[in-house]
């Protein structure tokens, strides 16, 4: 998608891959044939540059035809290079602008606090998206308000456009900032499917906190050339690259 395009940004698609595809296929309750079902649970894509890995597992789920997946990016798609709801059946919420999910899918968790209603609310970040402060505002009212529906995954992949998050502004220790806004928190290798369905499927009704998952991955996780390289956060492959990089991953 992204060859063909000569757009995206493949890096953080393949470090988030595993965790879509253990949300989508092992932990979630949903009906592609009923995108608006109230009894749904939600999931916001906040890193919503990573809209390859998002298209490539809602079309797999059954939300739309795979066959779109060829119209990524181009003139008049669907297939946006932000997520658009509007557009498309399983996006929950336009994103892009970093600092947003976390937000709008804690509004959408409070909803469900409040109607007792029993679907889970996902939400995956991108670690470097953490700097903004809407995030930690989100974050202290999630815990004040012992949001155990609320279920934050973050892409720890260490790389954020053009530098090393901790070299950009430190995160670490983020797992003790976490717990210091009254989250619950996991800390787990975000490409091992084991332990992400070990700790996604784990009742909510478990405990009286919402739920923090920092996965620990790779930035291009899979391509050797990729594989924990800044460069490409949205680099292109070219025909080369890409032909090297299919081989790898088949």
């Amino acid at each position: 998608m992204v060859y063909e395009a000569q757009l995206g940004h493949p890096g953080g698609d393949f470090s988030a891959a595993d965790i879509l595809s253990a949300l989508y296929f092992g932990v979630m309750r949903y009906d592609p044939s009923k995108p608006n079902d109230p009894a749904r649970d939600r999931f916001v894509m906040s890193k919503g540059h990573c809209t390859g890995v998002f298209y490539s597992v809602l079309a797999a789920a059954g939300y739309f035809p795979e066959a779109d997946l060829s119209t990524y990016m181009q003139p008049l798609s669907r297939l946006n290079g932000h997520p658009n709801r509007n557009y498309l059946p399983g996006v929950e919420t336009n994103t892009g602008p970093l600092g947003h999910g976390l937000p709008v899918a804690l509004g959408i968790a409070i909803a469900g606090q409040i109607d007792n209603a029993d679907f889970r609310t996902f939400v995956l970040t991108g670690d470097g998206e953490l700097q903004e402060g809407s995030n930690w505002e989100a974050a202290l009212t999630a815990g004040h308000r012992k949001l155990r529906n609320l279920t934050l995954i973050i892409d720890r992949n260490r790389l954020q456009q053009g530098a090393r998050t901790e070299e950009t502004a430190s995160l670490d220790p983020l797992d003790d900032k976490w717990r210091a806004f009254g989250w619950h928190v996991e800390m787990i290798d975000g490409h091992d499917h084991a332990q992400l369905l070990d700790v996604l499927s784990v009742d909510p009704a478990t405990r009286d906190k919402p739920l923090c998952i920092i996965a620990n991955t790779f930035k291009g996780k899979g391509v050797s050339f990729m594989h924990d390289n800044v460069a490409w956060h949205h680099g292109v492959p070219n025909k080369e690259q890409y032909e090297q990089a299919m081989a790898e991953l088949v």
